[in-house]
């Protein structure tokens, strides 16, 4: 922006003083000119006296040799007579010229690469006439004109870094409170929800950084009063829980299972707690896919044995290493399986797939089964949305996790004739391929 601001004052500061400055560099070249052919025309003026009095050509030397035009050799006088005779050289004016100056009545100026020509006709008498040339070399008639200009131009770059100067503190001052809104805006995205900037600027950016603070203090307050709500009401699960919890205990060993279902159900629900209360999340360090979903399908495998539901777990044997955390990709393949079960028959059967994308930087896990399939897949992607009388937050868990790694939820159809839900997440950049000449 300073760039910007800079290069746009030396564009206007420059229109405005070629605006000014070419007028007045002719008027002052006009000016030496005016200035030099007028002492010429003064130097003329006094020989006319003379010229009264008498032509001889001893007085008429002497007289111009009292002129500057004179002594420099440039100052002639054409006496027009029967022979018409020069006094003081035989001048630079062509006779033809002198002749037709000799007729009129006044002075008349010839203009030469060289200089200029100043012609005079004086009448002396009924048969004699006379005619003063005075020669006004270039020098005489720019004398003094690159000086101005050259003051002309000092000046011009003197308003042009000036404006320069005073632009680029203007846009300093602006820059400078931009890019505090901006690193503000950042660290509030970071989750630095302590962050506040103080307004300062153009009054825009004064409007802009106390809204800014506004905002950043109803996202506190509103975000506060969520994870209170979100602890309190994990809080209150607990106690149904703990009614399950004696319930189970009474059916003794047969049992075991829901005890372990019921045991994991408790630690999901105090990580909960502990999230909520936690003023920012830490970044995730990443996990193992592989071992999450040995995990988690060693988990299901027992419902699915009681629903006769055949399953398997394909490319999960070596280490894939994910950016998510744990917690949350075991989260979202429940999600995800809850899913096939609750929407599906018993003894529909399902598949877990391991991808790991060969040079794309991309890891997928794929869930299918053999059940009817996903009748509207927009819909289905839509948060909150359900038709089996469920939240509707399944798909849309596994989704931002995947979007959270720059990945994304892709619903297709199965192998098996059902839906398959497709969880890319993104591990690292995309390699372009290598052109080959």
């Amino acid at each position: 922006m300073r760039g910007t601001l800079a290069v746009l004052m030396v564009a206007v500061t420059s229109m405005v003083a070629l605006a000014f400055l070419v007028p007045l560099a002719l008027i002052v070249k006009e000016t030496a000119q005016s200035r030099a052919l007028a002492d010429a025309e003064r130097q003329v003026s006094a020989l006319v006296p003379v010229l009264a009095v008498t032509t001889e050509a001893a007085d008429l030397e002497l007289a111009m040799a009292r002129t500057e035009a004179g002594r420099r050799g440039d100052l002639v006088v054409h006496v027009v007579e029967r022979p018409a005779r020069a006094v003081g050289g035989t001048g630079r004016a062509p006779a033809a010229e002198v002749a037709r100056a000799a007729e009129q009545t006044a002075a008349s100026t010839l203009e030469r690469a060289d200089g200029h020509i100043l012609l005079r006709p004086v009448a002396l008498d009924h048969a004699r006439s006379a005619v003063i040339e005075v020669f006004v070399p270039a020098g005489e008639l720019n004398r003094g004109v690159i000086g101005s200009w050259a003051v002309l131009t000092g000046v011009a770059l003197v308003l042009v870094l000036g404006s320069v100067l005073v632009g680029d503190r203007l846009g300093a001052r602006v820059v400078r409170a931009t890019r505090r809104l901006g690193r503000a805006a950042t660290a509030l995205g970071r989750g630095e929800l302590n962050e506040r900037i103080h307004p300062e600027g153009p009054p825009e950016l004064v409007a802009a950084a106390t809204a800014f603070n506004a905002m950043a203090n109803q996202v506190s307050h509103l975000l506060a009063a969520e994870r209170e709500l979100a602890a309190d009401l994990s809080h209150r699960l607990r106690t149904p829980l703990t009614a399950l919890r004696l319930s189970l205990d009474h059916l003794g060993p047969g049992a075991e299972q829901s005890r372990l279902a019921l045991g994991r159900l408790e630690g999901e629900v105090d990580q909960i707690i502990a999230a909520a209360r936690r003023p920012s999340r830490a970044p995730a360090e990443g996990c193992d896919a592989a071992e999450v979903l040995r995990e988690r399908l060693t988990f299901w495998s027992a419902l699915a044995e009681d629903q006769g539901r055949p399953w398997d777990l394909v490319g999960a044997t070596l280490p894939v290493r994910v950016p998510v955390a744990a917690a949350d990709l075991g989260a979202a393949v429940d999600a995800l399986l809850g899913n096939v079960f609750r929407h599906t028959a018993e003894g529909t059967a399902f598949t877990v797939t391991l991808h790991e994308g060969t040079g794309t930087g991309t890891v997928g896990i794929l869930v299918a089964d053999a059940g009817s399939g996903i009748p509207d897949p927009e819909t289905a992607l839509t948060r909150g949305a359900s038709g089996a009388g469920s939240t509707g937050l399944g798909l849309d868990i596994a989704r931002r996790l995947a979007e959270s790694t720059g990945g994304s939820l892709r619903l297709d159809t199965s192998s098996l004739g059902g839906a398959q839900v497709q969880v890319w997440l993104r591990t690292g950049p995309v390699k372009k391929p290598i052109s080959r000449p």
